[in-house]
């Protein structure tokens, strides 16, 4: 299976209009919990979203698809050329820091 045909898709929670975007942790339903600085107005909020989320999986901003929730804070997201196992191993990461940031 080729790269380009893997695809991994998560559940986000948002918090728009935050003080810095990050990635800041898991909820217990296992979505992955985000604030954003760019305020919920005329898409700023979900561009930066899928900017977040393509620095994180290391693929381009075009492999990130809000797919359900463009006007909610609970996101459906799909995530195209990266491995379901890569984007866990990724996901941890991003985790890590964020624990590793507020600890700091």
């Amino acid at each position: 299976m080729g790269r380009e045909s893997e695809r991994f898709s998560l559940n986000v929670r948002v918090q728009a209009g935050a003080s810095k975007t990050e990635v800041t942790g898991l909820m217990a339903d296992g979505s992955l919990k985000v604030k954003l600085k760019a305020p919920p107005v005329r898409g700023r909020a979900n561009r930066e979203l899928v900017s977040l989320l393509a620095g994180v999986f290391r693929v381009s901003a075009s492999s990130v698809r809000i797919v359900s929730g463009l006007t909610s804070k609970q996101k459906r997201v799909l995530i195209n050329d990266v491995s379901r196992s890569s984007a866990e191993k990724l996901m941890a990461r991003a985790l890590l820091k964020s624990e590793h940031d507020r600890v700091d």
